[in-house]
């Protein structure tokens, strides 16, 4: 596949090994700061914690090559391998976590993914600033290659934590050098498969197979292409025409095309942990009222969307949380199409047949299926509440920054688990969490996920999740589930590493070539 030269994008350089196709720019490379999945996968190729998922998400040693767990699963002992390097050459030590957590739990960073860290002794009290000693957090260098960490209480998933992004160390000297310039593709100093050759904006991103990567005889490609289109049509031309190798955005599926992609052998779906739904901005009227949200939820067709729009097999969601996640958790009914019932609700809240309601807008992403989904949900709240919502759309960076400040009235989101157990999808929902982006609170919300981490019992748990979730999609409703994602791959013929997972993680390192 080397050889032939890539002249789209105003670039003449020689093609990578493998090209890839993000559905957007990245935000950035930072894993303390990176939250969607088009920067992750660049900062995963670039950054590496204890642990790293293999090619069907399974959480491996990677940093550390083994731990020890005490018999009450609260302390957790990270042996890390002699020949994990920084791409400077210099060792990756116990230190570098220990610096690199409390960067992440810091207040002053304000990573949304800090609560990732919240399993740890007094994690979650560093982080909102009410305890300003770290060494009181429960991480600690026992040596130079030896890290523990306490936990609050036994959780199964931690392992898979220790997999995930936020968790991957930094190079404090780099970091504190450039400040936020550390992250430029000429600062930068990773210790992942990968280094970082160049970065274009709105251009491409060139990964090089790092030369001290640890495990680098088993990572294929010697250099990866990332390109960003945002448009789908665009993306899938360059598919076909050999410009580009793979790409696994949801967004990216020309509508129109479904039923004839699906017919290719080069299209593949398969089902992951991912939920498509709405956000309702629970700080701004007319959605700070819970029968307002309730009823623009109730007036869903979850089932017309998935058979009309998105056409891949989705199932309808009527939970946040995809039915077994975990250990086989179910999720509590939720809302269903109900059109008599949305409108009782409005009128109770002071908008017979949508009178006086004011304008509302919902956001969504500059892609054709966002588009028709949009088109279908303005004419569903149209016909069933009689009220009129606008529609816009913002590119991923601006979306993602105006939930942040919570700008908008409505909003499409998503979220695909972070690991394989409920909490991934309910925690977020607490209080101040930085993934909350609703505004919505709820003391009562937050005991129930306390109490669920605390509790050992399995069957116990999930009835605790059940009463929280029951509560976020079908009492407060600052959110309205709308279907469960499958995942979809454009994949060139020959290509091998990829594969449907849960997670729907698929590292670069792992793709190759097959002979």
């Amino acid at each position: 596949m080397t050889g032939a030269l890539l002249t789209a994008c105003s670039r003449d350089a020689q093609r990578a090994d493998l090209v890839f196709i993000n559905s957007a720019e990245i935000e950035t490379p930072d894993p303390a700061m990176a939250t969607d999945q088009v920067s992750m996968r660049i900062s995963e190729s670039l950054f590496e914690g204890l642990c790293r998922n293999n090619s069907a998400g399974e959480a491996e040693p990677a940093v550390a090559e083994r731990w020890e767990i005490s018999p009450d699963h609260k302390k957790y002992t990270f042996y890390l391998r002699a020949d994990s390097m920084w791409s400077t050459g210099e060792p990756v030590t116990a230190q570098d976590f220990v610096y690199s957590w409390e960067r992440a739990l810091r207040p002053s960073t304000a990573s949304d993914y800090a609560p990732q860290l919240y399993p740890l002794v007094n994690a979650k009290a560093y982080n909102e600033g009410t305890l300003k000693d770290f060494s009181q957090v429960g991480v600690k260098a026992l040596d130079a290659k030896t890290l523990e960490c306490v936990l609050e209480n036994p959780i199964p998933y931690w392992i898979d934590l220790c997999a995930f992004l936020t968790l991957s160390p930094v190079h404090r000297a780099t970091v504190e050098k450039h400040g936020g310039s550390w992250i430029k593709a000429d600062n930068l100093v990773g210790n992942g498969p990968y280094l970082f050759e160049r970065w274009l904006i709105d251009d491409h991103i060139r990964l090089r197979r790092s030369p001290t990567y640890w495990d680098r005889k088993n990572v294929a490609m010697e250099t990866v292409d990332v390109i960003p289109i945002t448009e789908a049509n665009t993306a899938l031309n360059y598919f076909l025409t050999g410009q580009a190798d793979l790409m696994m955005d949801k967004g990216m599926v020309p509508p129109s095309l479904v039923p004839k992609l699906k017919e290719q052998d080069y299209f593949k779906t398969g089902d992951f942990l991912g939920t498509w739904f709405i956000r309702a901005n629970a700080t701004k009227a007319p959605f700070t009222d819970a029968r307002v949200r309730l009823a623009f939820s109730y007036a869903v067709d979850r089932k017309r969307i998935v058979e009309k729009i998105t056409q891949l097999g989705e199932r309808p969601a009527y939970s946040l949380t995809p039915p077994g996640a975990g250990q086989n958790y179910q999720p509590p009914p939720g809302v269903t199409f109900n059109p008599q019932r949305a409108r009782e609700l409005l009128a109770e809240a002071g908008f017979p047949g949508g009178r006086g309601f004011p304008r509302v807008e919902y956001l969504h992403l500059p892609l054709p299926i966002e588009r028709n989904i949009a088109v279908e949900l303005q004419a569903m709240w149209r016909e069933v509440l009689g009220v009129e919502v606008g529609l816009e759309k913002k590119e991923q960076k601006v979306w993602l920054a105006t939930m942040r400040e919570l700008s908008y009235d409505l909003c499409r989101s998503s979220w695909v688990g972070d690991y394989n157990d409920p909490n991934t999808f309910l925690e977020m929902f607490t209080t101040g969490n930085g993934n909350n982006r609703t505004g919505w609170a709820s003391p009562e919300y937050d005991k129930l996920i306390a109490a669920a981490a605390s509790e050992g019992d399995v069957a116990k748990r999930h009835q605790i999740m059940t009463d929280a979730e029951k509560l976020l999609i079908a009492e407060a409703a600052p959110i309205f589930p709308v279907y469960h994602y499958v995942g979809v791959q454009f994949r060139r013929p020959g290509l091998g590493g990829v594969q449907a997972n849960l997670i729907d993680n698929h590292p670069f390192r792992a793709i190759y070539w097959k002979k």
